[in-house]
């Protein structure tokens, strides 16, 4: 291809440009426009009472673990180096069995603070009217959707980022001394991976919104799809193994062939997904996640794993849990574009 060809592709190209700025200036969707709906909807979040009561209960479970991990560390006294126990990871792992560690109840919570936050998030404000007054005005369609997706991320981000950071001040007033560079990243990654699950139930949660009239019903859809992964599905599934079992005689390679079928069949679950990867995050003496055969197991040298083989070992279940995240993303945002907005 010459110059000329090229010179000739930007002419053409510039003035579509130039014509595509116009229309934008023209429409009135200044560049704060985005930033306000953002602000104002987390503004609303902060304000809503099932978003206070749900964030009231999620801290009181934090506290109630981490004064489980710091009983159960003084009780087996393994708060001695924390360079080599990882102390502040053990915040986030140990319970003295009275309560789950913290990072099951996020794992349990966390769908719920998702799903609160979505459910009616286009359903309400078409009911009220106010939906349709506020695409009547010089703004892009997709803004609404998206403001309400990042708002509602910040929120979460925020949650989680405030109690990670809790649970390090109590360690360091416990302690006395600051975590470990690869402690401070285990424990943002699993802040990070966090996120991005409850972000997966908020998505899936506006879609209910957009799909359904009624916030009762999208409340629904929403909880019913999180107590089938939650309750029915392992039912379900230990059904399965159980009709797939090997007799106690058969040869090493059934076994394994059984063990990898378990493991897959549970990896449709985004609540096994998450479990897997924040135990291996957390807990750097994790060194697989599925079955190993016997040669796989020759020569291994038990040992803490560092950082970026945990993350390359729970490779698979983040980037199920960022695509299932991305395609509820796509689902809720098409239906929106699509939705047909009329005031009753």
């Amino acid at each position: 291809m010459t110059r000329a060809f090229w010179e000739e592709r930007l002419r053409n190209i510039i003035p579509e440009l130039r014509d595509q700025l116009i229309s934008y200036r023209r429409s009135g969707a200044a560049p704060g426009v985005f930033r306000s709906m953002v602000l104002k909807e987390v503004g609303d979040h902060f304000r809503s009472w099932r978003v206070i009561i749900l964030m009231v209960i999620i801290l009181l479970t934090c506290i109630g673990s981490l004064y489980t991990a710091l009983t159960a560390i003084s009780d087996t006294g393994s708060a001695g180096n924390s360079d080599e126990t990882f102390f502040f990871l053990h915040l986030f792992t140990l319970s003295d069995g009275s309560l789950p560690p913290f990072f099951v109840f996020i794992g349990f919570l966390g769908p719920l603070l998702g799903i609160s936050l979505g459910f009616d998030a286009v359903n309400s404000e078409q009911n009220r009217g106010t939906l349709s007054r506020l695409l009547a005005q010089p703004i892009p369609r997709d803004y609404v959707i998206n403001a309400k997706f990042v708002a509602a991320l910040l929120v979460i981000a925020l949650l989680f980022f405030v109690l990670s950071f809790t649970v390090i001040g109590a360690g360091l007033l416990t302690l006395g001394i600051p975590p470990t560079p690869s402690e401070f990243m285990r424990i943002l990654s699993f802040m990070l991976l966090s996120i991005v699950y409850v972000a997966l139930w908020l998505n899936l949660s506006v879609y209910f919104s957009v799909r359904f009239r009624q916030p009762a019903t999208s409340a629904l859809a929403g909880i019913a799809v999180w107590l089938f992964f939650t309750v029915f599905y392992p039912l379900i599934a230990n059904l399965l193994i159980k009709a797939a079992a090997p007799s106690p005689y058969a040869s090493g390679r059934s076994v394994y062939l059984f063990e990898r079928f378990r493991f897959l069949l549970m990896q449709v679950m985004p609540n096994e997904l998450y479990s897997q990867a924040t135990s291996t995050l957390l807990m750097p003496s994790v060194r697989s996640l599925g079955p190993l055969t016997m040669e796989q197991m020759e020569g291994a040298i038990p040992g803490p794993l560092p950082l970026g083989q945990s993350l390359l070992l729970v490779w698979p279940q983040l980037t199920g849990l960022i695509s299932l995240t991305i395609f509820c993303f796509i689902l809720s945002y098409l239906a929106f574009m699509r939705r047909e907005i009329r005031s009753r």
